[in-house]
């Protein structure tokens, strides 16, 4: 028996299919702004709950309502053309399976819109195989968890142009929005009092895959920050001997300077909390065992088949899977030993202000390591990425929101074409400033005994990129002795290759001339 009437046809502005939570919360979004949402669920149960508790009158836009439908069917009818569908549900098959659903249903010029964590080059197939149709399929990041999309997230559309077009005032209405003067993003939002003004966190990435591509190494950044702020927590535990409710006022302090984040913020609120069944310090009782669902490995698949060096969100990753080895760790912690603790006496050196520094540093190449892949990968599919809209959109809504995004679109606006943020008179000045202190962290913690693979890897990174010359030299000769891989000269030019015959007496040298 039907629990909704059939809805009238062209009585909704948008849909919505699937109503998770982060679907629901996007469907609650939209009709607080102004729009009429037609959603739809598999289990009509899960649409009977959001209708339910949402009435018309709950909505702060003028018309904003829910359209529900038992039917995929009577839910498609009730769009009006050229409709605009967005899908949130698993990525993967359940999310072919909508898509092959929706498009016998949907006419040509129509929008699809995936807002899930798919993977780019499923996003590339979708849109191709829909275009033979006639259909626009827009693959879509949308950054910024449960509350972001409630209340303003960052969203990076992928897709033709003129399906932007259909879809814009519906994402621009609802991303989060930024100060157009400071780039700081505008609070306040509640149900039924969305944020008004400012500029939105939203723009067109590119073609096909772009969007969803921008979102999946969005997410490997977000790995690398917050790795970074487990390591100087870390730091802060086991070498300075700070309790959680210490550390908590040191993050609220360093949320007020260059390092204002969602993430810090949030990890000062992690570090006050009590368990409400022990009153321990809540962050004591969690066990060190960190989950993922794959879009950070999926970023450093991406930089390996590119060649670009992204080893700190590497080691971000790597550090949740040596986390997930729990049982074996708490065995080898009985058998390999480590360092006697050197507990440094005063040296003048103000710790926490070192940790600071050493996170801020450490964070700048983790974004330079991302944006050089975005540059990269713009490169490989003839995207032509605007790095500086991207660092724009990310100022709001989304987990990587943090101050110094301004300084990243600043970086690109000035220079779109730089080559990497560390060459950006700001980024290289704040290193060349507070580098004594990242290396003293990370020297100390190696003394110590405290893994810090993220800050050590971002050092290395940063060492590694102003060397004019790296040990790869020695490294190409081992190459060219035992497999005949050939080398390049630094006396001669350098498109000419050679190989040393190393089994011939006197060992001649060969030119190898390419084609």
């Amino acid at each position: 028996m039907p629990v909704f009437p059939v809805p009238a046809a062209n009585s909704a502005d948008v849909g919505v299919v699937g109503l998770a939570v982060m679907g629901q919360n996007l469907a609650l979004n939209i009709a607080d702004h102004g729009f009429r949402v037609a959603v739809y669920n598999r289990s009509v149960e899960k649409t009977q709950q959001i209708v339910s508790e949402n009435p018309p009158g709950v909505f702060g836009g003028t018309g904003g309502a829910l359209v529900p439908a038992d039917e995929l069917r009577d839910f498609v009818r009730s769009i009006k053309a050229p409709r605009r569908i967005v899908i949130m549900v698993q990525a993967g098959p359940g999310t072919d399976a909508v898509i092959d659903g929706l498009a016998g249903l949907v006419d040509r010029g129509d929008v699809i819109v995936d807002g899930g964590n798919a993977e780019w080059q499923d996003t590339v197939r979708r849109e191709k195989s829909l275009g033979e149709k006639g259909i626009h399929f827009v693959g879509s990041g949308v950054s910024g968890g449960e509350t972001g999309a409630r209340f303003g997230p960052s969203l990076m559309p992928g897709g033709k142009p003129e399906a932007w077009a259909i879809l814009k005032p519906v994402w621009e209405a609802i991303a989060a929005k930024v100060d157009p003067a400071s780039g700081k993003p505008l609070a306040g939002a509640a149900p039924g009092k969305p944020v008004s003004g400012g500029i939105p966190c939203t723009t067109h990435i590119g073609p096909d895959g772009a969007g969803h591509y921008v979102k999946m190494v969005h997410n490997g950044i977000e790995y690398g920050d917050m790795q970074l702020i487990c390591e100087a927590y870390h730091v802060m535990r086991d070498v300075l001997a700070m309790t959680p409710a210490d550390m908590s006022r040191v993050f609220v302090e360093w949320n007020k300077g260059d390092l204002d984040s969602f993430l810090v913020e949030i990890t000062a609120d992690v570090l006050a909390q009590l368990d409400p069944v022990s009153g321990r310090a809540f962050v004591d009782v969690v066990l060190d065992k960190a989950g993922q669902k794959g879009t950070g490995k999926w970023t450093i698949g991406s930089a390996l088949d590119l060649g670009v060096p992204a080893q700190t969100m590497s080691e971000a990753v790597f550090a949740r899977n040596i986390s997930a080895l729990k049982d074996e760790r708490v065995a080898a912690s009985k058998v390999l030993k480590g360092p006697v603790p050197v507990r440094a006496g005063p040296d003048g050196r103000n710790w926490i202000d070192a940790v600071r520094d050493a996170l801020y540093c450490s964070k700048i190449c983790s974004y330079a390591q991302g944006f050089a892949l975005y540059s990269a990968a713009s490169k490989a599919s003839g995207w032509n990425l605007k790095l500086g809209e991207i660092a724009m959109i990310f100022r709001g809504g989304c987990i990587i929101r943090a101050r110094f995004l301004q300084k990243i679109y600043e970086a690109y606006q000035k220079n779109p074409a730089l080559p990497n943020l560390l060459l950006d008179p700001y980024f290289a000045g704040v290193i060349e400033k507070n580098q004594a202190n990242w290396r003293a962290v990370v020297a100390r913690a190696a003394l110590d005994g405290i893994p810090v693979p993220a800050f050590g890897s971002a050092l290395s990174y940063y060492d590694s990129y102003r060397s004019a010359n790296l040990p790869a030299n020695l490294l190409q000769a081992q190459r060219d002795y035992f497999g005949s891989h050939t080398y390049q000269r630094t006396d001669t030019d350098p498109s000419k290759v050679y190989h040393l015959d190393w089994t011939a007496p006197g060992r001649p040298q060969i030119e190898i001339r390419k084609p």
